[in-house]
């Protein structure tokens, strides 16, 4: 059996303020590496790596899933066989295909390429993602309110279990249009974060990110809105600053973004018709 790795962990630290300096015990997140693998079903394991992320342990399968997902390269849990963790280490999923499922090997370079805005322009990346999200579609049917949003900061920090002894982990929520927190995953990394969300509803069927809102503990970037229209999400909530690519892509994809979101109030950067304010 692979080995459980813990969320949190125990480090001793020196408390410095203006007068003295005190040793205590303080609670940090956990980071380690995450391989992701691919095997086809007719590869023995251990199959090809096709990333490595930085991650906190917990839901490795749903983050694997997620990723692949976002990428385009895997639709539907028919593309798969089977998911699990790979040797004792606790550090490597493998994925195996089946059968009949098309390799997205090699299309992965290409994959990252075009998709991570890291292209030539940020146009070609746009142009990249709009060719991925029809399979999925943005639709224009989600209504939610200003009410709704501002309340949501403090409902997601609520659930925020290690955040709140560590401080040090980003969240993604998926939020109904009347404002119930639907699943909340936490991650030393926000994309990690998202992957997991989106990767437990993809493990599920894919039925409800397309009827509700993703709601973001950080900034949002161009990657987490690539992830969100992968999944046909309309709405996407950042409770901290958008990134100018990311508004670009929102413009393009008809897709809802708010930025700086609190609960006395938020910036609308595309999409406000959605929100009856």
């Amino acid at each position: 059996m692979p080995e459980i790795k813990p969320a949190q962990v125990p480090a001793q630290v020196e408390r410095v303020d203006a007068q003295s300096s005190t040793t205590a015990l303080d609670t940090v997140a956990v980071e380690e590496p995450l391989e992701i693998r691919i095997r086809t079903s007719t590869e023995a394991l251990p199959g090809t790596p096709v990333t490595v992320t930085m991650r906190t342990p917990g839901h490795d399968e749903e983050l694997a899933l997620g990723f692949l997902f976002g990428e385009g390269l895997i639709h539907s849990m028919a593309d798969i066989a089977q998911i699990g963790p790979c040797g004792n280490t606790g550090q490597i999923v493998a994925v195996q295909l089946a059968a009949g499922t098309v390799d997205p090997r090699p299309a992965l370079q290409r994959s990252f390429y075009t998709t991570s805005s890291c292209g030539v322009c940020g146009k070609s990346s746009i142009d990249a993602v709009a060719k991925l999200v029809p399979k999925n579609g943005v639709s224009r049917k989600l209504r939610t309110s200003a009410a709704v949003l501002r309340q949501l900061p403090a409902a997601l920090q609520a659930r925020q279990s290690v955040f709140s002894t560590t401080g040090g982990l980003h969240a993604a929520g998926l939020i109904s249009p009347t404002g119930t927190l639907l699943a909340v995953y936490e991650d030393v990394g926000r994309h990690n974060a998202t992957d997991k969300l989106l990767g437990a509803e993809f493990r599920l069927g894919q039925q409800r990110p397309a009827n509700s809102m993703l709601l973001l503990s950080g900034r949002a970037s161009f990657e987490l809105l690539q992830k969100a229209a992968m999944a046909g999400i309309e709405l996407v909530a950042a409770i901290g600053a958008p990134s100018s690519l990311a508004v670009e892509l929102a413009q393009s994809l008809g897709i809802t973004l708010v930025g700086f979101l609190r609960a006395s109030g938020f910036n609308v950067y595309n999409g406000a018709e959605r929100i009856d304010v």
